[in-house]
């Protein structure tokens, strides 16, 4: 079925003033910096850190002239050195079934001749709505059945940009207190939140950018500002195993495990860094993840790819795999996209492979593919970026695969 595109009205946001940093974004270290460096006495900066970060992350403005409590002067320069811009929207894409998907201009950094660009993406339910973030830019990695994997790596994101992808989907779906919500705010949820969640499944592989991601949930979980539950925050990885023990010792998030496929030949061709990190070695710093409970599951992702890990066999394999560690498997149908050389499985197919897991005691639920229309599903997302620079990632195989979601 072809389903009808809704885009947008135009936008014209203002562009962001590249001479100003923006604070928007930036964790309590990062403000603590900027008010000391235009001369905030530091007797007053523990006070100040406060005040801004109630109004950055709690009431969401825009602006220094909205800070009531901050004195004028200190308004004043704050304005003259800094902004709270958000990243510039190059184009904004409503699904006909409510999904919304960002692609995002980021400030030129650095040796960068031009800049790059990003996705992230909004879905919605009635009791809840995931926002989908993306940790790099394009992926180190090449998972072959991942739209993401054939985007080369730019570079990692900054600690204000990763936070910044949340701050942009609150403000567009008018989720801070007194917003006026969107013309159609019929396909949002019913609660108060309108972002519940949030999934570290865009582009990149998060691990490789753990120092900035982690800093960035920090933000996202402070119970003084954006307030989102560690439970309702989740992780994926395509199996960076020595980062993995030190992400949950660190971060206390959920994690999921972007599987795809239970033998090593078949990952090393589906998910690359299998052949640095194999299933084994993924699998026991898995059960060793810090905090693993019935009430903390790891969730398994697994794409269904006809005729190729969708047997019986593979659905029984998975099982044994996963004996004993408390877990969810996400059964995802694979998302086409432009030049791949995959085909989702049957229905049927899915239906009888979840039927194995479920009766092994395994949750494992169908994904439902969302966003299609406006290639946002799971898989799907790249930007227009090209190959600019990679910096500040561990040296690795240049086949690996990334987690892009």
């Amino acid at each position: 079925m072809i389903l009808v595109l809704d885009t947008a009205p135009a936008l014209a946001p203002a562009q962001p003033n590249t001479a100003k940093p923006t604070l928007a974004g930036r964790d309590r270290d990062g403000l603590r910096a900027a008010l000391a460096a235009v001369g905030v006495p530091e007797r007053q900066l523990r006070m100040r850190v406060n005040q801004l970060w109630g109004w950055i992350y709690v009431r969401g403005v825009t602006a220094f002239e909205q800070m009531s409590d901050v004195s004028k002067e200190l308004r004043a320069t704050l304005a003259t050195a800094y902004s709270l811009d958000r990243l510039e929207i190059v184009e904004e894409q409503i699904s006909v079934d409510g999904t919304r998907k960002w692609l995002l201009r980021l400030p030129i950094r650095g040796h960068e001749v031009r800049a790059p660009e990003i996705e992230c993406v909004y879905i919605p339910e009635i009791d809840r709505g995931t926002l989908c973030i993306s940790s790099q830019v394009g992926c180190t990695l090449t998972c072959s059945f991942c739209h993401t994997g054939t985007q080369k790596l730019v570079r990692n994101l900054e600690i204000e940009e990763i936070v910044g992808q949340i701050l942009l989907a609150r403000d567009r779906i008018g989720d801070w207190p007194g917003a006026v919500p969107p013309g159609d705010a019929r396909l949002l949820p019913e609660g108060d939140r309108k972002i519940t969640n949030i999934v570290l499944m865009g582009m990149g592989e998060p691990l490789y950018n753990f120092a900035n991601v982690k800093a960035a949930m920090d933000v996202a979980s402070d119970g003084e500002g954006l307030s989102v539950s560690k439970r309702r925050i989740t992780l994926s990885t395509s199996g960076v195993v020595p980062e993995i023990p030190r992400w949950g010792a660190e971060s206390g998030t959920m994690l999921a495990i972007s599987l795809h496929a239970v033998r090593n030949d078949l990952r090393d061709e589906l998910v690359p860094i299998n052949k640095r990190y194999p299933i084994g070695e993924l699998i026991a710093a898995c059960r060793d993840y810090p905090g693993l409970s019935n009430a903390r599951r790891i969730t398994f992702e697994y794409v269904m790819l006809k005729g190729i890990n969708d047997s019986l066999d593979d659905a029984r394999a998975l099982v044994r795999l996963l004996k004993n560690i408390p877990a969810k498997i996400n059964l995802i149908p694979f998302n086409p996209w432009p030049g791949t050389r995959y085909e989702c499985s049957e229905w049927e197919e899915i239906e009888r492979f979840a039927a194995v897991i479920n009766k092994a005691g395994y949750a494992s639920p169908v994904r439902t593919p969302r966003g299609r229309d406006i290639l946002a599903a799971c898989g799907q997302l790249k930007s227009s970026s090209e190959r600019l620079r990679a910096v500040d990632r561990p040296s690795q195989p240049a086949n690996e695969s990334g987690s892009g979601a």
